[in-house]
């Protein structure tokens, strides 16, 4: 067991939230108990993730979507009651992390989904630095757009959306995990043939046919399942705790 100061201090230490300019508090967000056995880890804290955690008998939850966020409504009712009331009806600790865990170099998101996809990270770019920047880790390219977009959904299992503006061969690739549409216009302005993210908003499939980088948008959750548990089982392993991973699964 560790206590729970002590697991929060880890975490700060290993994901330095302080760094980071974000859209929410970052770090312990609903208090449980004072000891911890066992990490449940997840990307969102809905409901379905809480009930399987209250059933794994975990004492704490680590998440990159949490419960708060700037500009919320803050009455506790409807769906936030229910979160709130298992959470604390179970004594559980939430932990979320939303900037941090994108950013960390080897266990982040955006780490872990260049490792998923056999992509080497080269450099950064973007606001906050957000943005991974590189090639295939073997070395080749991509014959095509396409090539690359069916690379994507067998490694990810799921359909890709694509804007294939690129029409050469991919050599340069940026990522950024999850709702990174915006940083589309740093990834041509770093170089890129291609560019991966989750999601895809109206103004991307312009820019990608009139400034020829490929646009690939693979889904948020599909593109940020692999940090958490990443930052979860590697705490684990250094305090001695039991980790489970249970992913709930999303089609956005």
């Amino acid at each position: 067991m560790i206590d729970r100061t002590e697991l929060l201090q880890t975490f700060d230490a290993l994901l330095e939230p302080g760094r980071f300019r974000d859209y929410g508090p970052n770090g312990l967000q609903v208090e449980g108990r004072a000891s911890v056995r066992k990490i449940v880890s997840g990307v969102t804290a809905s409901r379905a993730l809480i009930e399987a955690a209250i059933a794994a008998q975990a004492d704490a939850i680590f998440v990159h979507h949490g419960l708060f966020w700037r500009g919320q409504d803050g009455r506790i009712t409807g769906w936030m009651k229910q979160r709130l009331a298992l959470l604390l009806a179970h004594d559980i600790n939430l932990f979320a992390y939303h900037l941090p865990l994108d950013a960390h170099p080897e266990l982040g998101n955006n780490a872990q989904l260049g490792l998923q996809l056999g992509l080497q990270a080269k450099a950064r770019f973007g606001e906050q630095d957000l943005g991974f920047l590189g090639q295939r880790a073997d070395g080749a390219d991509f014959a095509t757009a396409e090539a690359l977009a069916q690379h994507l959904e067998f490694k990810l299992n799921r359909p890709v959306a694509l804007i294939d503006g690129a029409q050469r061969a991919i050599k340069k690739i940026a990522w950024c995990s999850g709702g990174a549409q915006s940083y589309f216009e740093a990834a041509i302005a770093a170089g890129a043939d291609a560019f991966i993210t989750g999601e895809i908003s109206e103004p991307q499939a312009h820019l990608a046919r009139e400034c020829g980088v490929a646009f690939l948008a693979c889904g948020h959750h599909a593109s940020e399942r692999y940090g958490a548990p990443a930052v979860a089982a590697h705490v684990a392993a250094q305090c001695g705790l039991l980790h489970e991973f249970i992913d709930i699964d999303n089609p956005a």
